[in-house]
């Protein structure tokens, strides 16, 4: 059997014809390899054989039994019944809507079979209804054992799926490992066909640190360092430097009104020795809430249109684009560098002005959202990509972007979601990682604050006053509207009860609002036309509310520790002390209350992001899923922190010899090799 049996769809198999092919696509099983990657999550226990006087009722039983009577009454809607004994008593076997030749066949008289099921109890008998299986003597091993347990959707039973996962299994190629006998046995592994085998066919499935298991992880894992450096060797190609000297940038940084922190000073250091080599830059800038990524982004913008090229800065949202732009034009007003606005709401005739424009190099730098890379637009020498809240690409969207600008386009990403070390490399293994680590001289601490939500009516006086100084405040709750299973407040039920205390000064958004009267909102609360936004976390990241000083969040102890952070980072954003109350039920947990000490004694994301991971464990961080972050789907970086360290150096060893065909086995397993658009290597 040749391995490309592996990658066959999934109606190559006997018996899986268009509507079981159907049933398994929702299950998001399409191809051969579906069904390996797909690991059953228990057992079903049908090990033993029970004397019929021996059952109890409800629980699944197997039987040993001999066909005594069949009953098929001409009556519609009566069940078909087999009446089997044993030497302790008599059973009903129970069919509806069964053939009657099927039946006779299945139940030859006076025959003893093995019968599987769930027992019931009716009219003072045992009986088992539809069982799962019904089989001969000489058939007894394939029924009385353990039976692995996989999730399935309706129209496929375990009895259907498990004929399916055996024919797969027994008939696995035999694998040439890219991994060799002392690499495996070294680090207590096993070989890829005796993992996949028994993590189908023994308990390994359900303990994520069984030998099986752990080399599933490690495969998954080196699949993704392996796309990630496959996309760095095709993204870090050779081009023309950008010559420019300091002057210019130098003569911005003195007339700024604030001074570059060292790590800004540092990180602006590794752009510039990017920009001006001979490979293209692919770089992303870590930084928490508030550290200062746009400035140092917009001096790099500065040095490539020195160098004679057009640069372009993309942000999710018309919002935070126009805050860029009006950024841009107060940075670089004396200095003659073109500036215009893109979004996909510019008027027609703007829009054409702006793409001739473009196009003959009358504009240096174009600001705008995803609209600045349609297939109508044309640079004239595009020199520098720079996107912000880069979190919502992922390793095609890179790949893709990065051909956008032709081979003379540097790269820069920007992102404030803090990433726990663990996972730094594995999620941008492909890019060069710049980390900004210290907030402005002038940037106050956010003070955190904690109070039992019973006594908010302490809060309305401080807010008032808030309010009196010109101060603005976020009110966020974790639901939109009221739910009967969950004791969260609603954001619609706290804009009706805040906007009675204070008359049209209060604003609601959340995820359910259209894009555009999101954004009408949030220019309302920008422009001080409200000083209260009531919101769920829709509010979490990007835009800059200079005169937003308080946060208040409730139900604090629903959210994780890194979304609580990107929450609070929303105000203090200009010179003014911010403050972030945090409310909460009495009878918090120790994990709640540990968290909120956290919050409390430290305003670095990083670390925050460390401690969200190792308190809450990788499958909970609720913000990653929606961030396209959790790409792992059986890694995870607390359990398996020594696999991703042990996959990480494994690949960085072979990174020159990345072009064997060992690895695009791999790559296709994990649909890594569709994600960087490979099918063979080199």
């Amino acid at each position: 059997m040749k391995k490309d049996f592996i990658f066959r769809e999934i109606n190559s198999l006997k018996g899986v014809g268009s509507q079981l092919s159907k049933y398994l696509k929702k299950r998001k099983i399409e191809k051969i390899k579906d069904v390996i990657l797909n690991l059953p999550y228990s057992e079903t226990d049908r090990s033993i054989i029970s004397k019929i006087n021996d059952l109890e009722i409800g629980k699944i039983h197997s039987i040993k039994v001999q066909v005594k009577k069949l009953n098929f009454p001409r009556i519609r809607n009566l069940p078909n019944k087999i009446i089997c004994e044993d030497d302790t008593g008599k059973i009903d076997i129970v069919y509806f809507n069964s053939r009657e030749g099927y039946l006779r066949k299945l139940f030859p008289l006076d025959e003893w079979l093995i019968i599987s099921g769930k027992v019931n109890f009716f009219n003072n008998r045992y009986q088992i209804t539809n069982p799962d299986y019904v089989t001969t003597l000489e058939n007894k091993d394939y029924v009385v054992k353990n039976i692995p347990k996989y999730n399935l959707t309706k129209g496929i039973n375990e009895k259907k799926y498990r004929s399916i996962s055996d024919q797969v299994i027994n008939n696995l190629p035999k694998i040439d490992d890219w991994l060799d006998s002392y690499f495996i046995k070294k680090n207590n592994l096993v070989t890829w066909n005796d993992g996949i085998t028994n993590l189908h066919t023994t308990n390994d499935a359900k303990n994520n640190k069984s030998k099986s298991y752990r080399r599933l992880v490690f495969d998954e894992l080196c699949a993704n360092f392996l796309a990630l450096s496959v996309n760095r060797k095709r993204i870090k190609i050779k081009k023309s430097p950008k010559k420019f000297n300091s002057n210019y940038s130098n003569f911005i940084i003195k007339h700024l009104p604030f001074k570059l922190t060292n790590s800004q000073k540092k990180v602006f250091s590794e752009i510039n020795s990017d920009l001006q080599s001979n490979s293209r830059m692919f770089r992303i800038i870590q930084g928490d809430v508030g550290s200062g990524k746009t400035i140092v982004s917009l001096l790099s913008v500065l040095n490539v249109i020195k160098s004679g090229y057009q640069c372009a800065l993309m942000s999710p949202t018309e919002i935070l684009s126009k805050q860029h732009y009006e950024l841009s034009k107060k940075i670089f007003g004396k200095d003659k560098i073109k500036i215009d606005f893109l979004t996909g709401k510019t008027e027609h005739n703007k829009k054409k002005i702006i793409l001739e424009r473009l196009k003959d190099g009358r504009i240096d730098l174009l600001i705008g959202t995803h609209a600045l890379f349609q297939k109508k637009i044309n640079f004239k020498k595009l020199g520098l990509v720079v996107i912000d809240e880069q979190h919502k690409f992922g390793v095609k969207q890179r790949s893709d972007l990065a051909k956008k600008g032709g081979d003379e386009c540097d790269v820069l990403l920007m992102s404030a979601t803090p990433i726990p070390r663990t996972m730094m490399l594995s999620l941008y293994g492909d890019m060069d990682i710049s980390k900004i680590t210290e907030k402005p001289a002038k940037r106050k601490k956010i003070i955190t604050l904690s109070k039992p939500e019973k006594k908010i009516d302490e809060l309305w006086p401080y807010i008032k006053k808030q309010i009196e100084t010109e101060n603005q405040v976020f009110w966020v709750c974790p639901l939109i509207e009221e739910s009967p299973f969950l004791e969260y407040s609603s954001a619609k039920k706290k804009y009706e009860l805040i906007n009675k205390k204070f008359p049209d000064k209060v604003g609601l958004i959340h995820g359910a609002l259209e894009k555009k009267d999101k954004e009408i909102i949030l220019k309302k609360f920008l422009n001080k036309d409200l000083s209260i936004l009531v919101s769920t976390t829709v509010i979490e990241v990007g835009i800059d509310f200079p005169n937003a000083n308080l946060i208040i969040i409730e139900n604090a102890n629903k959210f994780g520790l890194a979304q609580l952070h990107q929450l609070r980072g929303r105000v203090g954003r200009g010179n003014i002390q911010g403050t972030c109350i945090l409310l909460f039920k009495e009878g918090l947990s120790k994990t709640a209350i540990k968290r909120i000490k956290i919050l409390k004694n430290t305003n670095d994301g990083f670390f925050i992001a460390d401690e969200d991971l190792k308190m809450r464990g990788f499958g909970d961080l609720i913000g990653y899923q929606q961030s396209g972050i959790k790409n792992f789907r059986f890694a995870d970086p607390i359990i398996h922190e020594d696999l991703f360290k042990l996959a990480e150096n494994y690949v960085l060893n072979i990174r020159e010899d990345i072009n064997e065909k060992k690895y695009l086995f791999l790559l296709k397993l994990f649909d890594k090799a569709e994600i960087i658009n490979i099918k063979t290597f080199n």
